[in-house]
Parts: C-alpha cells; sequence; structure tokens
C-alpha cells in the first residue's frame, strides 16, 4: 500500500521556488518511480507577498517557519534558506530532533555544523542529505557514499564554483576586465545581483572542499585554517599572459592526505590548457578523485542555477521515499576519526609572480637575487618593455618551493621604489 509523505519547503527564494515549482510537475513520475506518494503541506519564506516565478499556495503558507512542526505532520523537510546560523540551523535541528528526514543544498551550514547534525540524524534514525550542496547537479556525495565506498581515496580536487569559473573563461574569451564580467555575470543569474563576496573569494568553495574531505577519507569535518583565496585580485593582463605560456586561470579547491595528514585549500591556479581540469569552461564544475583501486574518476556538469540544484535535491528524495535510512557521511559518527593537518608551510608549488618595474638596469637581478636568497630558483623569465612610460612587465615562472618561502619573499619586495605596485603570486597546479 502507498504511503502519503508530507513535504514541507523553508525558504522560498530561487531554489526553493524553482524547488516547488519541480514537486508539482514531476509528482506523478515521483510517485511511479518510488511507489510512494507526497504532498506539499507547508511552505514558508519571510514574505508571502513577494514577486516569485510561480504561484504559490497561500493556504499552506508560514512566516514563521518553526510553526510549520504544530501545524502539520511532516515526514520530509527542505531547508532552502541558506544561512550557515540562525534560522537555518534551528529549522534543521528542529525538524530532525521531531524525526523528520531533512534535505538542503545548503554547504555553509554542512560545512560548519554537519557532524552535529549528523549525530542528531543517526540517533533519531532519519535521514540528512545534502547532494545539492556540493557542485549543484552532478551527483558526487552519492559517488563517494555508495559508488566508491570501497576504495581508499587519497585526493579529491577540481572546479567548485560556476560563477568564478564562468567570469575566468569570459575574460580570456572577451578580453574584458574582472569588473565588466562580472556585471555580466549577474545579468545572467550566475552571481548573486547584491553582493557575490562568497562566490568571488573562494569561501563557497571552501565550504565544499571540507564536505568532500569529510566525505573522502571519513575524517570529521576540519576547522583548521587554509590558504583560502578566490579571484577578485585576477587581472586581464594575468589571464593575457596565462594564454602566452598555453595555460589558463582556474579557481581550484583542492583536499588531499600527504603523509597521513590531511590538507585542503582553494585559491587561483594556473593549468595546462592540455589538461582535463583545463578545459571545463564556463559554469562547469567538475570534481576528480584519485583513489585505489579504482584510480581517477571524473564528475562533471552544471554547478549552480535552480535547475542542477533541483535535480540533486529530488534524488535525495527519491532516495528517501525508496525507505534508505543512511548515514548522512557514510559511516558511523563515532567511527569517524579527527585527522591532523598538514601545515600551510609545507606546501609547495612552482610559483607564477608578475612584478610592474621601473625600466632600469639591475632591476631583474636585483629581484632574481632576493628569490634565491629564499631559495626559489627560475624555471623560466618573460620580460615585456613599455618603452614610453619607462616601465617593464617582468614575469618569473619558479621551480617549486614551500608556501613559507614565497610568502616572506614577497613581502621584502613591500619596499621597493623600483616595484611599482604589490608583486602578483599565483600557484601552478603541480
Amino acid at each position: 500500500m502507498n504511503k502519503i509523505f508530507n513535504i514541507g519547503i523553508v525558504g522560498l527564494g530561487q531554489i526553493g521556488i524553482y524547488l516547488y515549482n519541480e514537486l508539482h510537475i514531476k509528482k506523478k513520475e515521483i510517485e511511479k518511480k518510488t511507489g510512494n506518494k507526497i504532498q506539499i503541506v507547508a511552505i514558508s519564506a519571510k514574505n508571502i507577498n513577494k514577486k516569485r516565478k510561480f504561484k504559490i499556495n497561500r493556504n499552506i503558507f508560514y512566516k514563521n517557519p518553526l510553526r510549520i512542526f504544530d501545524k502539520n505532520k511532516i515526514d520530509i523537510l527542505f531547508e532552502c534558506v541558506g544561512l550557515s546560523d540562525g534560522i537555518s540551523k534551528k529549522i534543521v535541528e528542529t525538524a530532525l530532533k521531531n524525526k523528520i528526514n531533512v534535505i538542503t543544498p545548503n554547504k555553509t551550514l554542512i560545512a560548519k555544523h554537519g557532524d552535529y547534525l549528523a549525530r542528531i540524524a543517526e540517533n533519531n534514525n532519519v535521514n540528512l542529505e545534502f547532494e545539492a550542496a556540493v557542485a549543484g547537479g552532478i551527483p558526487v556525495i552519492r559517488t563517494l557514499k555508495d559508488g566508491l565506498s570501497t576504495n581508499k581515496i587519497n585526493k579529491v580536487y577540481g572546479i567548485l564554483n560556476g560563477t568564478t569559473n564562468y567570469i575566468l573563461t569570459e575574460m580570456e574569451k572577451t578580453g574584458e576586465t574582472f569588473h565588466k564580467v562580472l556585471k555580466k555575470a549577474q545579468q545572467l543569474g550566475y552571481a548573486e545581483p547584491g553582493n557575490p563576496k562568497l562566490d568571488l573569494n573562494g569561501f563557497d568553495a571552501f565550504a565544499k572542499v571540507r564536505i568532500l574531505s569529510a566525505l573522502s577519507f571519513n575524517n570529521l569535518i576540519s576547522k583548521n585554517d587554509c590558504i583560502m583565496e578566490g579571484i577578485e585580485n585576477i587581472d586581464i593582463k594575468d589571464i593575457k599572459i596565462a594564454n602566452q605560456l598555453n595555460m589558463r586561470i582556474k579557481l581550484l579547491g583542492i583536499s588531499k592526505i600527504v603523509n597521513g595528514k590531511l590538507f585542503e585549500t582553494v585559491h587561483p591556479c594556473l593549468v595546462g590548457k592540455n589538461t582535463y581540469i583545463g578545459n571545463v569552461n564556463g559554469v562547469m564544475n567538475a570534481v576528480i578523485t584519485q583513489g585505489y583501486p579504482v584510480g581517477e574518476s571524473i564528475l562533471q556538469g552544471e554547478g549552480a542555477g535552480p535547475g542542477p540544484t533541483s535535480s540533486s535535491l529530488l534524488s535525495d528524495l527519491v532516495s528517501i521515499l525508496r525507505g534508505n535510512i543512511k548515514k548522512p557521511f557514510g559511516l558511523p559518527s563515532n567511527k569517524r576519526k579527527k585527522i591532523n593537518v598538514l601545515s600551510n608551510n609545507e606546501y609547495t608549488n612552482s610559483l607564477y609572480l608578475r612584478f610592474e618595474v621601473k625600466d632600469r638596469p639591475g632591476v631583474l637581478s636585483k629581484i632574481t637575487n632576493r628569490l634565491a636568497k629564499f631559495k626559489i630558483s627560475v624555471k623560466r623569465i618573460i620580460q615585456t618593455p613599455n618603452k614610453r612610460n619607462n616601465k617593464a612587465t617582468i614575469v618569473i615562472i619558479t621551480h617549486k618551493t614551500t608556501e613559507s618561502n614565497s610568502s616572506k619573499c614577497l613581502s621584502i619586495f613591500k619596499n621597493d621604489k623600483n616595484i611599482l605596485q604589490k608583486p602578483i603570486l599565483i600557484r601552478l597546479y603541480n
């Protein structure tokens, strides 16, 4: 006999309202595939009168999301508010404690409170599902929890933010500046119209890295300070020079185990045009895992927007309707371990260094001598003079060096009057 599952949706922004519509459109298909019936019995948002793309049923609307638990029997709750704390945490916590399954695309909530919320879900024998929290419509969470569950993963990395990937791709294609392309991304809905800072500064991608680490290495979510850089300082000049080097700039999220220690980072990287990751363009995301015995696995698809996100939300729904009760991170919380972290100073990379200098004799040799003092050896130099302004651009590609050496080295160029602006540093992806 078919069971009826009552559904609540909290948050009717771009994602929530699209999901609401999809649940109506695909209701029969979902019921056919799962053998169970669904009905939306409660929705909640700040403003009932806000203009939305799809019409809502006002009879099931609650301004206070916590009231939906008093008035209805909820079986599955979608949290689509998107905060790391506040009402997002409260609503998920309350639902799980009341033995209600929760589905959320909220990567900041899971990255910050995932361990705590997972324990509540396990104690109450309900699901906490977050497939949509990482890489939009790409089924990377389910792949790590199920498909690759018997493999020993030692590295997971990739392009985890569609907004930044679109901006870098468009800058290379059009030759336009960062700010011009950002405005275009906002007009197209790829970037937040108000404040896209969390995409641009690497925070969004880094939250996803922490979730991927926990799933890949069976560890508790790390809280350590890591290198996190975004793309706000990427200049069109660097995009063009990278092109001359047969390379592209991509914002990569990287998590790996090095000598038994965890290392996580997000920062722009120079990658070869002949590599797979160098050809993931536009709003596409890609997640690459390396493990044993499977080797390398690649998942690619659209990582942002209501369509791909709703696809993942509905896949979580189907899983729950089929009766699958799963540990949120694959293993029981008491089996997941706290892992030691690799010091940022031990991170090694080749570097791209760009100096804008006065075109005078001895400036280049002074720069290379300083690099040598910090054990940074030069692999390649590109010097482009600007005779009219008596200036020059010097680009140096180095051999591998530690993060400690590169940060100390750059700090000593601050007071050099021959260097006209702060040097630009971009790491090469090894």
